[in-house]
């Protein structure tokens, strides 16, 4: 019995991470259907097995709940402070609705609901709704322009989600909306990411020097001395809590040596990149995740034609364009990467553009789309649910020892 959990980031009006929304399946069925029983369950031994808190990032959740999974107190699971309710219209056809309701209201959950008629039934519960989400990827304007008027006229909490495009973000924006979710924030963000001019000569200079096949530490101290926000976040991730180093690290070869070149790979496109802690940080560690998930799944597909390394910057580099404002070929040209890799990154087929389709999917709960690429690259869906987690995981707790710094 397959079992998949992903989650999708939430930003507020000031473009900050504020929560992840929860997308659950089981098998060919969902979280929206009448399998309660088992989705319960699979649900509360996830969170059994997992650290929440790590997976989240310490971050809000919206997860939709079914009438049967309420009454079951699943929500219980979750810390109250951090745990946002979600309903769908088909919570309104039982008896109890608002009696349920009330009684999570109560407890100080916060609850949402997804779409909403304001008729007899709906306005009902509305006493209890903190937040109203509209889907705004539809072409009815109509429809959303009501929705969102009323929405405020009665003090609630607006979300928009389906954007995926810079004109339906403008549009939630002009309607004051808390919270913008889409398929991914590349999506919704992608002309609001600007880097500095040194990425433009110094990251492409620094990834060609570690990409050789003898790499050479002098000339990559240069590269990174030369820059100094290269340099100062080499010093910062060195001199971190990860690596508890009984003294602080100043000198940049010397970082380099502690860091070491298999490490520098990885972590350098991340550093390179760090930002005000806002949209791009997102962008960047959904970057880091998909270059950890795709290595690790790269070796358990067979004849698999990329190193563990180069499955790495599969995934890393799928956001290249993204953040470096040119188009990807532009960008692929100036790096020394096979041409499998680049393939693979240009959506070409074959088996890496396989594998970077399936984590792409993957992050946007497209099951179906899943399970038929998992079967086109030999690998079972259970290794690649656990290497989703298992990635989260990781780059949680990285990400966090170099947001959290000893260096200062």
């Amino acid at each position: 019995m397959e079992s998949h959990i992903v989650r999708q980031p939430i930003l507020d009006g000031n473009e900050k991470l504020v929560a992840y929304e929860l997308v659950y399946f089981q098998d060919a069925s969902s979280l929206y259907n009448k399998r309660d029983a088992r989705v319960a369950n699979t649900i509360v031994t996830f969170f059994n097995e997992l650290n929440a808190e790590s997976f989240l990032g310490g971050k809000d959740c919206f997860l939709t709940f079914t009438p049967n999974l309420l009454m079951k107190d699943i929500p219980n699971v979750f810390d109250v402070k951090k745990l946002v309710i979600q309903i769908e219209e088909n919570i309104l056809v039982n008896p109890e609705a608002r009696d349920i309701l009330l009684r999570y209201k109560q407890a100080g959950y916060r609850i949402a609901v997804l779409g909403f008629e304001f008729n007899r039934t709906f306005m009902n519960i509305l006493p209890f709704i903190d937040i109203i989400k509209v889907d705004f990827s539809g072409a009815d304007r109509e429809y959303i322009d009501s929705v969102c008027k009323l929405t405020k006229s009665f003090g609630k909490q607006l979300a928009a989600y389906g954007i995926n495009s810079p004109e339906q973000k403008e549009l939630a924006v002009s309607y004051g909306c808390e919270y913008y979710q889409g398929e991914s924030v590349s999506a919704m963000v992608s002309t609001k990411v600007h880097k500095l001019e040194h990425l433009q000569s110094n990251f492409f200079r620094l990834m060609a020097a570690i990409s050789k096949e003898y790499p050479d530490f002098d000339e990559i101290a240069q590269i990174i001395s030369l820059d100094v926000t290269l340099s100062y976040s080499l010093l910062k991730l060195v001199n971190s809590a990860y690596f508890a180093l009984p003294n602080r690290v100043k000198d940049i070869k010397q970082a380099l040596t502690i860091l070491g070149l298999g490490q520098l790979k990885q972590w350098i496109y991340l550093l390179s990149f760090s930002d005000d802690g806002g949209v791009a940080d997102e962008v960047i560690k959904m970057s880091f995740l998909r270059g950890t998930f795709c290595q690790e799944v790269a070796g358990f597909v067979p004849g698999f034609p990329l190193t563990k390394q180069e499955a790495y910057l599969l995934g890393m580099f799928s956001t290249l364009s993204l953040l470096m404002q040119v188009p990807l070929d532009d960008a692929l040209a100036q790096l020394p990467l096979s041409d499998e890799l680049k393939d693979g990154l240009l959506d070409k087929p074959g088996k890496c553009r396989d594998l970077l389709t399936l984590c792409l999917e993957y992050e946007k709960g497209k099951w179906s789309e899943v399970s038929a690429l998992a079967e086109s690259l030999g690998v079972s869906e259970e290794i690649i649910k656990n290497k989703y987690l298992a990635s989260v995981e990781f780059v949680n707790g990285i990400w966090a020892e170099l947001t959290n710094p000893v260096y200062a």
